[in-house]
């Protein structure tokens, strides 16, 4: 259980290094080492925070294209009543 929960904060916060994790956990009151969540990672083959925050254009695309295309379709009404 404690294993998921350290999966889903990395893999949802990819720039969080071992101590971050380390700290909000214990915010949780959940005390963990910091070599611990470092087994953990690298057990699932999770690179250190340096290496894991690296997101490249095609995967942030891919991430935000619904938001992008939704941007693409707002229309706007000026002060004059003309459509853009």
């Amino acid at each position: 259980m404690l294993g998921s929960l350290i999966l889903r904060m990395v893999r949802e916060n990819p720039s969080w290094g071992y101590r971050r994790v380390q700290g909000e956990l214990a915010a949780l009151g959940i005390k963990v080492a910091t070599s611990t969540l470092w087994e953990i990672l690298k057990a699932e083959g999770i690179d250190p925070a340096p290496d894991r925050g690296a997101t490249s254009w095609a995967d942030f695309l891919r991430t935000q294209a619904d938001v992008l295309l939704a941007c693409n379709l707002i229309e706007t009404v000026t002060l004059t009543g003309q459509r853009q």
